[in-house]
């Protein structure tokens, strides 16, 4: 299920977390019938805030960039969970060819790709690291922080196969989320690809996503006796953007209007004092950038040119049309003082770990992915042996509410890539 890990919370439980834990049976079954039902991503993380009386998902990435930043402690959870995920993929599991981002010079990235490869050899599996850069034209060997190195190869089509030298992989695994666009290379293979290229940032809405995820939350909801409010971030979007020629101005501000009436409805229902804030951000893509939080729709209209020009752009250079406005979640973690959210990782259909984002410039109300941030590996909680002459129980595991509102967030994507995939074949067929 989900392991025993700390967390950055200490005093009593939640009335959310003490409900979530009163329900596990319940909760474990209703996941495992949707996961007979619906085809588990391969991996994903899933970012969480959480404020008390609220835990949320605010982001779903489907393509992870992060191993490095999880706990070696966790490294047994993460082989047996990808010997699960590999095997459903390809059943024979001969090896695998991974294709990362072009970020050759982002050392930190690159770790996560090293200890993504290693997760999938120690899993039983051969693995070779494909690039899709074209100057990468014959085995490249990058150095990496102490002392570990990883070897990018040029990769090679052969009909509907993808290899490199004369290694022939079962599978294709992509850690490259496509915010520049669907690689003409990996098209049309005969090769199982996974994540689906079609669940790629060109493709791919965060407004599908949370609007998909929004019916998971209700079912949650109704499962659990909750409502689903408590799980599930309300947001609008806005389909028509430019940030630098100011036009869609309205939209946002009108959405922003809406969703800080609606969320203060719910503060005094609940009877939260705090502010409510929306957080708006680029539709598509991710490590933070085009997102801005926003405590009256008067801030939208009144941008300077440089905050314009900070949400003009994203990953890759890419120009922000569609924005998201996504109801603000406080985060009431904090680690050595600094604002921390949680981050959750998934392989398959198991939780196998996860960190605090960290950033000691942000408020509880701001966007923590940012430059700045660090990142704090979760440890595994001292086991609990109860003692017949000590105090019955054990503290229960607070992290188990983590793993469950993130795999809510998997089980919406699961989802989201069967609309997604159904699209596309419609398309194919016209």
């Amino acid at each position: 299920m989900v392991p025993h890990l700390t967390t950055a919370l200490t005093g009593p439980l939640a009335d959310l977390e003490r409900r979530i834990l009163d329900r596990m049976p319940d909760i474990e079954r209703w996941l495992r019938t949707k996961w007979l039902e619906h085809a588990v991503p391969f991996y994903a993380s899933v970012d969480l805030r959480n404020a008390g009386f609220k835990l949320a998902p605010v982001d779903t990435n489907l393509f992870p960039g992060g191993f490095n930043n999880l706990n070696p402690a966790f490294l047994p959870l993460c082989v047996q969970a990808a010997q699960a995920a590999v095997e459903r993929v390809c059943p024979d599991a001969r090896g695998v060819l991974l294709v990362p981002e072009n970020h050759t010079r982002n050392t930190f990235y690159l770790r996560n790709v090293a200890v993504l490869a290693n997760i999938l050899r120690q899993a039983g599996v051969h693995v070779r690291v494909g690039s899709l850069l074209p100057e990468i034209r014959e085995a490249t060997t990058i150095g990496l922080p102490e002392g570990d190195s990883l070897t990018l190869e040029p990769i090679v089509r052969r009909g509907n196969r993808l290899a490199v030298g004369d290694f022939d992989p079962c599978m294709v695994l992509v850690n490259n989320d496509m915010s520049a666009g669907r690689p003409p290379l990996l098209d049309g293979l005969e090769q199982p690809v996974a994540p689906p290229l079609s669940a790629g940032w060109y493709n791919r809405r965060k407004s599908h996503h949370f609007e998909i995820y929004k019916g998971v939350a209700r079912e949650f909801g109704a499962l659990i006796g909750i409502d689903p409010w408590l799980v599930d971030p309300y947001f609008g979007v806005c389909g028509e953007i430019n940030f630098q020629e100011r036009t869609g101005e309205e939209c946002l501000a009108a959405n922003v209007d809406s969703l800080l009436r609606r969320i203060r409805a719910k503060y005094d229902e609940y009877g939260i004092s705090e502010r409510p804030f929306a957080i708006v951000k680029a539709d598509a893509g991710t490590y933070g950038m085009g997102i801005m939080t926003v405590h009256d729709a008067a801030e939208i209209t009144g941008l300077n040119r440089k905050q314009r020009n900070k949400m003009a752009v994203v990953k890759e250079g890419l120009e922000v049309t569609a924005a998201i406005i996504q109801e603000g979640v406080y985060t009431f973690e904090s680690i050595h003082d600094a604002i921390a959210e949680p981050v959750v990782y998934m392989i398959d259909r198991f939780v196998v770990g996860g960190f605090y984002r960290v950033h000691t410039a942000r408020g509880k109300d701001e966007n923590l992915n940012a430059p700045g941030a660090q990142f704090v590996p979760l440890a595994f909680e001292t086991p609990c042996i109860p003692d017949p002459q000590g105090p019955a129980g054990c503290a229960p595991n607070r992290f188990y509410a983590y793993g469950v509102v993130a795999r809510l967030a998997q089980l919406a994507a699961a989802l989201e890539i069967e609309a997604l995939e159904s699209a596309a074949t419609a398309v194919a067929a016209e």
